[in-house]
C-alpha cells in the first residue's frame, strides 16, 4: 500500500492538562507516515512547554500570538506538506488505527472525505466514553450526507473525524479567522460540498472530550456573532448547490435550532433568524425537549418555557 504523508494540524490554547494525551494518541497510530504540527495560540499556562517536550523531526511546535483556533489551524496548514490533512483539537483523542484505516479508504476514493464514528467522554475519564450514533454514519454523496447531517438542525463536524485531501482544502478555502464559535460548521460545509462523496469508516473513532470549558461562551457577544455568521455563511453556501424545497427546509431548521438555543437572549439575532426562516418557506423542526420541559412547553408554549427556565437560571446564579 502507498503511504502518503498525513499532516495533523493541532491548535492549542491553555490545554496543559490535556495536550499530552492528544499528542500520544497521534504517536500511537499504527500508520507511521505522519507529521504533527502543533500551533500554540498564545497560551498562558504550560501548554507550550509541554508541547515542546515532544518536539522532533516528526512533531513541530510553532508559537503565535493569540489569534484564535481558526488562525492557529491555518498556520499549521500553511506549515504542512502532507497529501492528506487531519485537524485535531488538543484535548481530543483518536483511536490508534484511525490514520491507517482512513488512508486505505482515501487511496481508493479520489476526491472524497473519510469520516469516523464519534462519542463523548466526561470529566477527563475515558471510561465514561459512549458512542453517539448518527443517521449520517454511512457512505453517501456529499450533498446527501450534508442533508442528513443537518436533518435535525444540528451538525456534528468535529474536525478530527475527517481525513481531508489537501487539494480539496485548498479548493474550498481555509478556516474563517473571524469566527470563534462553531467555526467548523462553516469550514466543513465548504469542504464537504467541494468533495465527491463522504466515506464512512467504521474502524475509526473520535473520542470527544466534554465539560472542560474550552469552548467559547455562548452567552458572549463575540460567541453569538460568530455562531450567527457561521450559520449564515454555511446555509448560503449550501443553497448555491441545492435550492430544492428540501434544501430550503434544512437551512430553515438550522436557523430554528439557533433560535431554540438562544431564546430569549439576543433578540436582535433572533429577529433576523426568524426572518431568514420565513424567507426559506418555514421550518418543521420541533422544539427539542424531554421530561418536565416537554410537558411544560405543551402547556404554555416553548417560548414561555424557555423564558421561565432562563429567569430561574439567573436567580440561581
Amino acid at each position: 500500500m502507498d503511504s502518503p504523508l498525513v499532516s495533523i494540524c493541532m491548535p492549542a490554547y491553555n490545554v496543559g492538562s490535556y495536550i499530552s494525551e492528544s499528542i500520544k494518541s497521534v504517536i500511537d497510530q499504527t500508520y507511521k507516515n505522519w507529521e504533527l504540527i502543533i500551533v500554540d495560540d498564545g497560551s498562558t499556562d504550560n501548554t507550550l512547554a509541554i508541547a515542546n517536550k515532544y518536539a522532533s523531526e516528526q512533531i513541530r511546535v510553532i508559537s503565535q500570538k493569540n489569534k484564535g483556533a481558526s488562525a492557529a489551524r491555518n498556520n499549521a496548514f500553511s506549515n504542512s506538506t502532507g497529501t492528506y490533512i487531519k485537524f485535531i483539537d488538543a484535548d481530543d483523542l483518536i483511536n490508534p488505527e484511525m490514520l491507517e484505516s482512513q488512508v486505505a479508504l482515501a487511496l481508493n476514493n479520489n476526491d472524497c472525505l473519510i469520516t469516523s464514528k464519534w462519542g463523548r467522554f466526561n470529566n477527563n475519564d475515558t471510561s465514561t466514553f459512549k458512542l453517539n450514533p448518527e443517521e449520517c454514519w454511512q457512505t453517501l454523496p456529499s450533498q446527501q450526507w450534508l442533508s442528513m447531517s443537518w436533518k435535525n438542525g444540528r451538525s456534528m463536524t468535529q474536525c478530527a473525524m475527517f481525513l481531508l485531501p489537501r487539494s480539496i482544502v485548498e479548493k474550498a478555502g481555509l478556516w474563517d479567522e473571524t469566527l470563534s464559535l462553531i467555526d467548523d460548521f462553516d469550514f466543513f460545509t465548504r469542504v464537504i460540498l467541494n468533495s465527491k462523496k463522504i466515506i464512512f469508516d467504521d474502524s475509526s473513532t473520535l473520542y470527544y472530550r466534554s465539560g472542560n470549558g474550552s469552548l467559547s461562551n455562548l452567552a458572549s457577544d463575540a460567541g453569538i456573532r460568530s455562531a450567527f455568521k457561521s450559520i449564515d455563511q454555511a446555509t448560503k453556501y449550501f443553497l448555491q448547490y441545492n435550492v430544492s424545497p428540501e434544501a430550503l427546509t434544512l437551512c430553515a431548521n438550522v436557523w430554528q435550532q439557533f433560535i431554540y438555543d438562544m431564546y430569549p437572549r439576543f433578540p436582535e439575532y433572533i429577529t433576523i433568524a426568524e426572518k431568514n426562516i420565513k424567507e426559506l418557506k418555514g421550518s418543521n423542526l420541533p422544539f427539542p425537549s424531554g421530561g418536565y420541559t416537554k410537558l411544560l412547553s405543551k402547556i404554555i408554549g416553548w417560548k414561555a418555557c424557555k423564558k421561565l427556565k432562563y429567569t430561574i437560571s439567573k436567580i440561581i446564579r
